[in-house]
């Protein structure tokens, strides 16, 4: 083992970087996260998705999402459902309808994905 000191990069922190820009992506998060960006590939899931965290509250009834495609309420119903198993929202039934939110945690972790560490203004060049 080296007893070398890493010194860190001027301006930046170890959270500066993308986790796949740091180190590869082991088998049991790449199965996850693959599940989530497979959920959201679909346009209906993924406006779904913006219209419940746009939602005033941060929650969206099913009544509210309904009319608002050109799909059967079974279908919609179902969109819900893969992103809830995926893990991207959460859900409660209050009375006959059934409330939608956004898990924070799980955009975290595409956001987290997604990040690109900073370029320097000269390597852009």
């Amino acid at each position: 083992m080296s007893k070398q000191a890493v010194l860190p990069l001027l301006g930046q922190d170890a959270a500066c970087c993308a986790p796949m820009v740091r180190e590869p992506l082991g088998e049991v998060d790449a199965a996850e996260l693959s599940r989530m960006f497979k959920a959201l590939s679909d346009p209906i899931r993924l406006r779904l998705l913006s219209l419940i965290a746009s939602h005033e509250g941060g929650e969206a009834c099913v009544c509210d999402l309904i009319g608002l495609f050109d799909v059967s309420q079974p279908t919609i119903s179902h969109h819900l459902k893969v992103l809830r198993e995926t893990g991207l929202v959460g859900s409660e039934r209050r009375g006959t309808w059934v409330y939608y939110w956004v898990l924070p945690e799980a955009l975290a972790k595409l956001s987290a994905l997604l990040q690109t560490p900073a370029v320097p203004a000269e390597a852009s060049a």
